[in-house]
């Protein structure tokens, strides 16, 4: 059971009502699960899910490519709600169910291009060592442009963003835990 609930409409102060009007009139149509979060600050609700809308909708990285950097950070910080949803999006944007599989199992996948393997590479290596050596940047630029890695890097913090909102207040738990990501301890797990 999430630790924060939506706040019914009806007890919506302005600010808040107008932060989720935004959000409905936008591109997702609807409040991010965030967001839910995020309300009890509407001016933080209120960037937060501009700027998630700009990161997952209008940049260079093309859906399958924005889709398997947001489930890397699902999968490093067991986000079920978040995997949930993006593994969804991933495979209708083409991702193949053995790559989404295998970062389930913290495998490394077998990658169909150079600009899939710089998304994982720079990924897997700035959430783990919480820097990107020369090369790795290089290789980044070489298959992402530079705008790109931009771009990519901004999609890695805001979905860490995201991935520690939904953890923290447990949003979306237990209906979207993903048993493909197993239990962290202290996890709400269903039936538990």
């Amino acid at each position: 059971m999430a630790r924060i609930e939506l706040t019914p409409e009806a007890a919506r102060t302005p600010e808040e009502q107008a932060a989720c009007q935004e959000a409905i009139s936008g591109i997702r149509g609807r409040v991010p699960a965030p967001m839910i979060a995020w309300l009890k600050n509407p001016e933080l609700a209120r960037r937060g899910q501009k700027l998630g809308e700009l990161l997952r909708y209008q940049t260079t990285l093309e859906p399958r490519l924005s889709e398997l950097a947001i489930l890397i950070v699902g999968r490093h910080w067991t986000a079920h709600y978040e995997w949930t949803a993006h593994k969804r999006e991933g495979l209708k944007a083409g991702m193949d169910p053995e790559v989404v599989a295998a970062i389930a199992e913290r495998r490394t996948p077998k990658l169909r291009d150079a600009q899939e393997q710089a998304i994982h590479d720079v990924a897997t290596t700035l959430l783990a060592t919480r820097r990107v050596p020369e090369a790795l940047y290089r290789r980044g630029v070489e298959a992402l442009g530079e705008r790109g890695m931009v771009e990519l890097v901004a999609l890695l913090g805001y979905y860490t963003l995201v991935a520690m909102t939904l953890n923290v207040f447990e949003i979306g738990l237990p209906d979207a835990f993903a048993p493909e990501l197993g239990a962290e301890p202290g996890d709400p797990v269903p039936g538990g």
